[in-house]
């Protein structure tokens, strides 16, 4: 499995992103009225994660530092690994 190269999101993909997911972190349920919201790649760039939109979401920013490089397991059934 290659790593994919990290890429710096567009301002216009993150806006998308967070206005999809009701700037809302997927992960707790906090909104950006609580707490400091972060664009994460549901399947990490390290385990051979895309950059396309769909392997996007939002996540607060504790909730990112605790997933680190980990695939969320609650996407399996979605991108089946």
């Amino acid at each position: 499995m290659s790593k994919t190269p990290r890429i710096r999101i567009p301002t216009e993909v993150r806006k998308y992103v967070f206005q999809r997911d009701k700037y809302q972190c997927q992960s707790c349920g906090k909104t950006n009225d609580e707490t400091d919201l972060t664009i994460d790649h549901i399947i990490p760039l390290a385990r051979g994660g895309q950059n396309d939109i769909s392997n996007l979401q939002t996540l607060c920013f504790t909730c990112n530092l605790q997933k680190t490089d980990k695939s969320d397991h609650r996407f399996r059934r979605h991108f089946g690994f």
